[in-house]
């Protein structure tokens, strides 16, 4: 399965502790809570371990308040794994549609559900 293509925000599950968490400002908490962000995945190759992507964390507008991050990718059948200063984050695919991602940040967990565009 081609884990390539945009995919747009559907629902989030605990997004305020786990930007407290991690350091995000209260203002920027406050302009993300209602952003439908996209995000796009560019899948090169058949990958195993290694490949180096880069996606942006937080959208609160049409420019990404973070900058982009690289990180080693690790593919574990339908699961792309990475670990990035502290914060553990899987995405699994759970049909050719949807992608959960789950991160996180000592005991908090912030849960994303996205839809193919």
């Amino acid at each position: 399965m081609s884990f390539s293509g945009k995919y747009q925000l559907e629902s989030k599950e605990n997004f305020e502790p786990f930007m407290k968490a991690v350091g995000l400002p209260d203002e920027l908490i406050q302009k993300g809570k209602d952003v439908k962000s996209i995000t796009e995945i560019d899948q090169c190759s058949d990958f195993k371990t290694g490949v180096i992507c880069s996606r942006p964390l937080v959208l609160v507008s049409t420019r990404p308040v973070l900058c982009f991050l690289k990180a080693v990718v690790r593919r574990e059948g339908n699961k792309l794994k990475t670990s990035m200063k502290g914060i553990e984050s899987v995405s699994e695919w759970v049909d050719a549609n949807t992608i959960v991602n789950t991160m996180t940040a000592g005991d908090i967990v912030y849960k994303r559900i996205s839809k193919r565009m």
